[in-house]
Order: structure tokens, then C-alpha cells, then sequence
């Protein structure tokens, strides 16, 4: 923090009357400790006693960005902003904070304006640097349909109809794929030499398919690899939304499905990547006005992917699921949907390389990285991530309070594992009653009957999603959890 910017803060600290300087003092004390909620409450009775109390907006961001309350977040940065034209401390807060909402053309920005007031702001550097594989390739100096590199910035949906839809260049390889070897090796099998050398395929007699499936965990690393894939391959990248895809109007579902090949055909070779195809491609069954819609905007996708199968144009097209059993059977089939890839949770050595990786670009303390991956045990990819930023924001906070720049330390991503939690605990418990038969004890005609209870799962996809399966039963098993829950405590609490 430059000097000048610091002693105009301790002066206004100084100018705080008591009741607000006690407040804050305790706030500080609370966000120390993993408080954060509590911290936030000090930090409004300092705001509330002096209402030009920079530092405590300042602070009171940070905490609402590490409890994912962005709306709040953003709104005391911008005080901050107000108050402190000058500052480059309340941009890269709010860098940070467009970044955790997966806006890195925000986040690009807010942190290129925090160096344009401080050029020697290496934690912004270090931010920018690795915001950079994120946004692939695209010039987006100007929000504009035109780049360096080519490609479209934007989608344009008019009236519930599709003028134009985002697509990409990624620089994103297999280099900054953490961990996953065997799906790695089962996509470039499957998928990047089908890109590549369609005709040495060929000439063995293999059967080239239009797409696959990747399945598994939410927050594992599904859409990194298919930007990972169009790197490897100099394939364009095609972001297909469902939300921007669907339309409530009759006709308009099936015109985006097609607007979306059309634009595809045309920016050649190209990946189209539907995220939760789920949702989009549901087992066509049961009645209703919103089945009916559903059952023709799948229609449309089968058209539309038979039309590739008769003239492949180098298309390739990529689903990916959390729930890989809702998606309509005629998706799935060969030569459309024909191999479908599991993306499991990361394990100890990819968790230990994520952290790694995650943290390449921070100035960091001691670090013991073992211990990080036995205290993360069960986390995700996007968790793991998470606690890696938001690790960041505590040397932040510390430097607005006492003006003193220190390293990022292994206590600070500790706490953070500590308040974060994972992500995955909850989704395994939610998708065992749908996947993992059960039996439950009725009493009928006044006796006592055991009946079993099937989950949604054919014994085809049984078969065909074993991993996922076998994940979900382990990591619902009671004395699994016991001990996952030991080992992160004790990796927390001792080493």
C-alpha cells in the first residue's frame, strides 16, 4: 500500500471517535477468528457510530465477499471508491469480487484500474496473471463483437430468439489440467484425435462419434476441460446456455437449437458445449404444456445432431451433467451422445497439486501442501479454488488495518478451510435417494412387510455410470464419513 494512502487512513482512524474505534477493533478481532458474521456486525456498529469510516467499509466488503453476499460486497466497495477516489485497494476488492461471480471481463478490468493507480500492486498482478487461462484468447480490451483473435464476446438474444451466441479461443491445454490423468487419456483418445486426425481413425476402422458426455460431481472441472480440449485442438469454443436456449414461447426453443448449429457451421472446427444438458435433454415422459415444450426442443436437438452425424463439418459437441440418469435415453445412444467420460473428485495428489497450482501466482509463506490436502479431504476443484482466493483477502484486511504487507500464510488457508466447508458432502447426500436402492419396513394389514425400493437407474445405467455410483455409496457410508471428518479435524486442528 503506498504510503501516502496509509497515512491519510491512520489519520482518519485516529479522527474515529471511541465508540467506533472499539467497534472496529472488535471486528478485526472477530474476522481473525472465522467470525466473519460477527465481524460484519462490528464493522456496521463502527459504520453506524461514524458513518465516513472507510476502513470499516473497506473491511466489512471483505467479510461479505468471503460469506458470498456479493450485492453487499460491491455496495461498500463502492463507498470505499466514493470516499477514496484514489484508492487501488477498493478495485481490486471489487476485482475480486466480479472474479467469485465468474465475471472476469469485470474482474479484468477492476484489477488493470487498481494498477493503473498502483503500478507495484503485486497482489493485483498476481490476480491478472491468473485470471488471464480464464478468459482464453479473446480481446477483451472493448466489449465489442470484434476481437484481436477473433471470436463473438457476447450472446444476443432478442425477443426469445438467438441473434448470436458466444464462442472462443481457448489457450488453456492439458498442462493446466491438475491431476485426471486417466481422463486425459481417455479424451484424447476419444475426443482430441477425433479432432485432430479424423482419418487415422479411420483407417483402423474406428467409428468416429459427434459427441460425449461428461459426467461426475458439480465443481470438478467439467467446463475447464472443455476448454482445455479446444486448446489442445485450436478448436473454437461454443458456449451453449440452457437458460438463453429455452424460451417460453412455442417455436422459439427449437429456432436457438438451430441458430446455435448454424453459427457453429460457420466457425469451424468448433466444440458446442451444452452445460447441464440435463435440463435440456430430460427423459421424454409424463404430460403437460412444459414436457411438451421439453419433447420438442429435444426433437430438435436430435435433428440437429443427425444433421452433424450425414455432414460432421467439424463439429464436436460436449454435454456435461451432475446427473447424467435425467438425460433422455436418444441423446445417449451411439453416434450421438456415444461415450460418456467420468470427472470424479479430486483425490489426495490432485487436491495437494490444486493447491499448488491455485497459489503459483501468491506470495506465500511456509506452506505445507500435504497438510492442506488431508484438511480439504472431500472438497472439489471449485472449492479448493475458492479457499485459495478468499486465503488472500486475510493479508488484505490485515494491510488496511496496520499498513503492513506480509505473506500469505498456511494459517490463513486453514481458516478458510474451516469456515468454507465443502460442496460435495451435500450433493452425494442428495443424489442417493435417487441412484441407490433402499429398503424400508411397512406394516400392511398389521404385519410387518420389507419392501425395496429402486433408485431411477436402468440396470444399463447402473452399468454405465459405475464410478459415479461407487462414489456416491462410499461417500454416504456413515463410518466413510466419520472418517473423512477425523482426518480433515485432525490435518485442521494438529497438522
Amino acid at each position: 500500500m503506498e504510503a501516502s494512502e496509509q497515512e491519510q487512513k491512520e489519520e482518519r482512524k485516529d479522527t474515529q471517535n471511541p465508540a467506533a474505534k472499539e467497534a472496529y477493533v472488535k471486528a478485526g478481532k472477530a474476522f481473525e477468528e472465522n467470525r466473519f458474521e460477527d465481524a460484519i456486525e462490528f464493522y456496521s456498529e463502527a459504520i453506524k457510530e461514524d458513518p465516513n469510516y472507510g476502513s470499516a467499509y473497506f473491511n466489512r466488503a471483505l467479510a461479505y465477499a468471503i460469506v458470498n453476499k456479493y450485492t453487499e460486497a460491491t455496495r461498500d466497495a463502492e463507498k470505499v471508491m466514493d470516499m477514496e477516489p484514489n484508492s487501488h485497494d477498493a478495485p481490486y476488492v471489487m476485482g475480486i469480487i466480479s472474479e467469485y461471480q465468474h465475471d472476469y471481463v469485470g474482474a479484468k478490468e477492476w484489477y488493470e484500474k487498481a494498477l493503473s493507480r498502483n503500478p507495484n500492486y503485486e497482489q493485483a498482478k498476481a490476480r491478472l496473471e491468473q485470471l488471464m487461462p480464464k478468459l482464453g484468447k479473446q480481446d477483451i480490451e472493448e466489449k465489442s463483437e470484434k476481437t484481436k483473435v477473433g471470436g463473438s464476446s457476447e450472446t444476443v438474444v432478442e425477443e426469445g430468439q438467438l441473434k448470436k451466441v458466444r464462442w472462443h479461443k481457448s489457450n488453456i491445454t492439458f498442462k493446466d489440467v491438475v491431476g485426471m490423468e486417466r481422463e486425459k487419456k481417455l479424451i484424447y483418445e476419444n475426443i482430441i484425435l477425433a479432432i485432430r486426425k479424423p482419418e487415422l481413425l479411420k483407417a483402423y476402422g474406428k467409428k468416429l462419434g459427434l459427441g460425449v458426455i461428461f459426467y461426475g460431481p458439480p465443481g470438478n472441472g467439467k467446463t475447464y476441460l472443455v476448454n482445455a480440449i479446444g486448446g489442445e485442438t485450436g478448436s473454437n469454443v461454443m458456449i451453449a446456455r440452457i437458460n438463453e436456449i429455452v424460451d417460453m414461447y412455442a417455436g422459439n426453443t427449437e429456432k436457438n437449437m438451430h441458430a446455435i448449429f448454424e453459427q457453429a457451421r460457420k466457425n469451424t472446427p468448433v466444440i458446442i458445449f451444452f452445460d447441464e444438458i440435463d435440463a435440456l435433454g430430460m427423459k421424454r415422459e409424463g404430460g403437460g404444456e412444459q414436457q411438451s415444450y421439453m419433447r420438442m426442443a429435444v426433437n430438435q436437438f436430435l435433428q440437429e445432431m443427425d444433421g452433424i452425424e450425414k455432414n460432421p463439418e467439424g463439429i464436436f459437441v460436449i454435454g456435461a451433467t451432475n446427473q447424467p440418469w435425467d438425460i433422455d435415453p436418444a441423446l445417449k445412444r451411439s453416434k450421438r451422445f456415444g461415450e460418456s467420460i467420468y470427472v470424479p473428485p479430486p483425490d489426495y495428489k490432485t487436491r495437494k497439486h490444486a493447491f499448488i497450482y491455485n497459489t503459483r501466482k501468491m506470495p506465500l509463506g511456509r506452506m505445507n501442501f500435504g497438510r492442506l490436502a488431508r484438511a480439504s479431504m472431500g472438497f472439489s476443484q471449485a472449492d479448493i479454488e475458492e479457499i485459495c482466493d478468499k486465503a488472500a483477502l486475510i493479508p488484505a484486511a490485515e494491510e488496511d488495518r496496520t499498513g503492513k504487507k506480509r505473506k500469505i500464510e498456511m494459517r490463513d488457508f486453514i481458516r478458510m478451510i474451516k469456515a468454507h466447508g465443502n460442496t460435495l458432502d451435500e450433493w452425494y447426500s442428495m443424489v442417493k435417494k435417487d441412484i441407490i436402492s433402499k429398503t424400508e419396513t411397512q406394516i400392511v394389514e398389521g404385519k410387518k412387510q420389507t419392501i425395496v425400493k429402486e433408485g431411477k437407474l436402468s440396470p444399463e445405467e447402473k452399468a454405465r455410470y459405475k464410478p459415479l455410483i461407487k462414489d456416491v455409496k462410499k461417500n454416504s457410508n456413515r463410518f466413510y464419513i466419520f472418517g473423512k471428518r477425523a482426518i480433515r479435524r485432525f490435518s485442521i486442528y494438529i497438522m
